[in-house]
């Protein structure tokens, strides 16, 4: 691979590739529907980029390292977070050794440029003002303009790009025009029981059989109760729940230990009760809940000057 090429006159430091190897199981039509948008049927067609959506940990960076793989294709990845910036996502000047300005091309604009799959990692935690400098190669234009270089970068005809974003609150709203380049939506949901246990078996080939066993039931009932427990969950509570059992594995009962310390010490107390997480998080999120008004803020609800209670008097005094 080059370490660097010229456009327009200026010296870009291209970024490394990343490894790309990895088995991708279960969800095979998800996988499918991916290279399906990456395909171009004719020579007036491009590609598109899509949006990969679920909860964390549940492997959407993954589905697109697979499809990277299937396609042949270099990978690689820019993690994307609040305060990137445009120049973070394209080209950046470093002050090199020599004392001059050298410029270094991010993951994506050097995937651009190679021709290989750059993955927007949680696109949704990245802000407007970067998203907008993605627009015109998020479209037909296919190109991004680096002010602090001073080009204009074109991308390679077999340029793939894809974005995952996580379901959760703690992301930006990403605005209409760039939604509507992001199409179409691959929804990743979790995995069934025999591709669950497959995927903690594939990471986790060492683990004991009837712990890997608890942790695959534990995980499905949590997805039954809509919990958000997720196989990067699971594989990260088996791992530390292996460490432990080496640890104490003369004791007669030191697996069930080891589990259970771990499922409290890796996902919190409430998990050891899912049904009761479940019960608490519904109510949480309304439930059978009473919608609150604004007065509920700033008077006790058998306040007689709260603003519903004067509002039932005055229906009370009314005379048909």
């Amino acid at each position: 691979m080059k370490k660097q090429v010229n456009i327009d006159g200026v010296n870009l430091q291209l970024s490394q590739t990343q490894d790309a190897k990895g088995e991708w199981i279960g969800q095979q039509e998800t996988l499918q529907q991916l290279l399906a948008c990456w395909l171009v049927v004719s020579d007036d067609d491009l590609p598109l980029t899509p949006r990969i959506i679920g909860v964390p940990g549940i492997g959407k960076t993954a589905l697109a390292m697979a499809g990277a793989e299937a396609n042949g294709r270099e990978l690689y990845v820019y993690q994307c977070t609040a305060d990137t910036r445009p120049e973070d996502l394209l080209i950046t000047p470093v002050l090199a050794e020599s004392g001059k300005i050298a410029y270094h091309a991010s993951s994506l604009v050097t995937a651009m440029i190679r021709g290989g799959v750059c993955i927007l990692d949680e696109g949704n935690r990245m802000n407007e003002k970067s998203w907008a400098s993605l627009a015109p190669l998020l479209d037909h234009r296919r190109y991004v303009e680096s002010v602090v270089a001073g080009v204009t970068v074109r991308a390679h005809p077999d340029f793939r790009c894809a974005v995952t974003m996580n379901q959760d609150d703690s992301t930006y709203e990403i605005p209409d025009y760039i939604l509507s380049r992001l199409q179409p939506t691959l929804s990743l949901g979790f995995p069934c029981k025999q591709d669950e246990l497959a995927i903690l078996q594939y990471h986790l080939p060492f683990a004991e059989t009837d712990m890997l066993a608890m942790t695959v039931m534990f995980l499905q009932q949590s997805h039954a109760l809509n919990l958000d427990f997720s196989p990067r969950d699971g594989i990260n509570m088996l791992r530390y729940a292996m460490k432990r059992l080496r640890q104490n594995s003369d004791h007669p009962a030191a697996k069930d230990a080891a589990w259970r310390e771990s499922l409290e010490a890796c996902l919190g107390e409430d998990a050891m009760d899912l049904e009761s997480l479940a019960e608490r998080r519904s109510r949480t999120l309304g439930g059978d809940a009473v919608p609150l008004g604004l007065g509920d803020f700033f008077f006790d609800p058998t306040d007689p000057l709260h603003p519903d209670r004067q509002e039932e008097d005055e229906d009370d005094d009314i005379e048909f």
